[in-house]
């Protein structure tokens, strides 16, 4: 833990605070106001990754853009996103977290801005690749400060309301964004999709000194060669994650994994003769090695695979079906939004009476309900039950939230907070990574399937495959930690 500077060490977790910063609080601590503030801004950077989906057809015709520069509108934001996290909880470390996260949002807040300004569709791309680098300097300090600032069941309760917003603001943004278009709120249009960020973005930046200034007790070095192998490896991965079906999978395309991997091994090299010397790794292979991060991480992958692929071929299957309109379609998703949130509220006291079999039983309702949604749009397509479909989306919901937040506790509990943001950087990166892969192989899956089956086939066979990983997860489960 790290040491109070200035006054006497109270009970509870300990906070390094920045002599430098004027606006550090008396008191460490993570208080409501402050927690509310640091998930504002993770939130409505989850939001940004899908809200922008809905409005595509329009930016299209306002802005003459093609299907190749539309895609780069959703998918720059992704790269630039998943690129930046772990060197941006790596600064937060350094630096300040608190000063990172105010970074962060000023950052966000002009980009948004930016995004609804743009006159060109190449300006809205490029507006968008500095929007995703501005959230992975935020994002990063959210976990971090709540690890360094709360311990116990304060932790436990903060970290299940990070994963109740991660679920929550990922739906939110498909349903938000649909909305704020057939509104078209002061002639906007799809404007108004990032404009609206700007207000909330700008609320939770003046309210940035709620939160406590923390940092690691020593400022880590810088690693520039490891910062290089690490941005190597995950530009060629995520350009193969989140281009290939765009691109067509053409055969240059594969040789970038090679690539990526031969960075990755280098890398690993790299940082475990910089952590001998005494230096300061981009990643540190002691931190990596924790149990909890370890087999917490096993258990994310397949889990957030199958959270990526399941938003993604749900949105195929219900837009248009299910007697459904765009809109519509994506407001079905609120009981499984409310009943993620709902439910991760009560993870920490769930973990306390069964500990890490929590897990076990989010995999088991998490799979039993995707083999009924499987069976419900098998036996009824193309208007199934609606009722049906919403009661079984929420024990879907349900089941994820079981697994979701107790991991994120799970992977981070060894973690030291001097590296809190490269242990949240680590989990984040791991997670949209994830995510990502997960919408890529399952969408293309289902489309490749629906072509030579039937759309109704397809979706039976990729739910019932997302059941499977479910079961992985169960398996990895067996062999977890209990949560702290």
């Amino acid at each position: 833990m790290t040491k109070n500077q200035g006054t006497p060490p109270a009970p509870g977790p300990s906070v390094t605070q920045s002599p430098s910063d004027p606006t550090a609080p008396a008191a460490p601590g993570l208080t409501g106001t402050a927690l509310l503030v640091v998930l504002t801004g993770y939130a409505l950077s989850n939001m940004d990754a899908f809200i922008v989906n809905v409005a595509l057809t329009t930016i299209g015709d306002d802005l003459h853009g093609g299907p190749a520069a539309l895609q780069l509108v959703v998918s720059g934001y992704s790269l630039t996103f998943a690129l930046g996290l772990v060197l941006g909880g790596r600064l937060g470390d350094a630096f300040g977290r608190r000063r990172l996260y105010a970074c962060g949002l000023a950052a966000f807040t002009l980009t948004s801005a930016l995004c609804g300004l743009a006159p060109t569709i190449e300006f809205l791309v490029a507006a968008r690749l500095a929007q995703g680098a501005a959230a992975a300097l935020l994002v990063p300090q959210v976990l971090a400060t709540i690890q360094a600032a709360t311990e116990g069941q304060a932790r436990a309760r903060a970290i299940s309301l990070y994963g109740a917003t991660a679920g929550l603001s990922a739906v939110a943004g498909q349903i938000l964004g649909g909305l704020l278009v057939s509104l078209d709120i002061a002639g906007l249009g799809w404007r108004s999709v990032f404009v609206i960020n700007v207000p909330i973005v700008l609320a939770a930046l003046l309210a940035v000194r709620k939160v406590p200034a923390t940092k690691a007790d020593r400022k880590p070095g810088f690693d520039p060669l490891g910062t290089v192998l690490f941005g190597v490896s995950m530009v060629c991965l995520l350009v193969v994650v989140v281009e290939g079906r765009e691109l067509g999978w053409p055969w240059w395309l594969w040789s970038l994994l090679v690539v990526a991997a031969v960075a990755a091994v280098a890398l690993a090299r790299v940082e475990r003769a910089l952590e001998r010397r005494g230096g300061s790794p981009l990643l540190s292979p002691t931190v990596l090695s924790h149990g909890g991060m370890r087999r917490g991480l096993a258990a994310l992958v397949p889990f957030s695979i199958g959270f990526g692929s399941f938003m993604f071929v749900y949105a195929l299957i219900a837009q248009g079906k299910f007697g459904l309109g765009g809109l519509a379609s994506g407001s079905v998703l609120s009981p499984f939004a409310s009943a993620f949130f709902v439910a991760a509220l009560f993870t920490p006291r769930i973990a306390a009476v069964l500990g890490r079999r929590i897990v076990s039983l989010g995999a088991v309702v998490q799979g039993t309900g995707l083999l009924l949604m499987a069976w419900v749009i098998g036996a009824s397509w193309p208007r199934p039950p609606l009722l049906l479909v919403l009661a079984v989306l929420a024990f879907i919901g349900i089941g994820q939230a079981l697994i979701g937040p107790t991991l994120f506790r799970m992977i981070l509990a060894d973690v030291p907070s001097a590296q809190a943001g490269m242990g949240s950087g680590v989990l984040v990166t791991s997670q949209q990574m994830a995510t990502a892969l997960g919408a890529t192989v399952g969408g293309t899956l289902f489309l490749s399937l629906a072509g030579s089956l039937s759309e109704a086939s397809a979706a039976v066979l990729v739910l019932a495959l997302l059941a499977c990983f479910s079961a992985v997860v169960f398996a990895i489960s067996l062999r977890l930690p209990d949560p702290a």
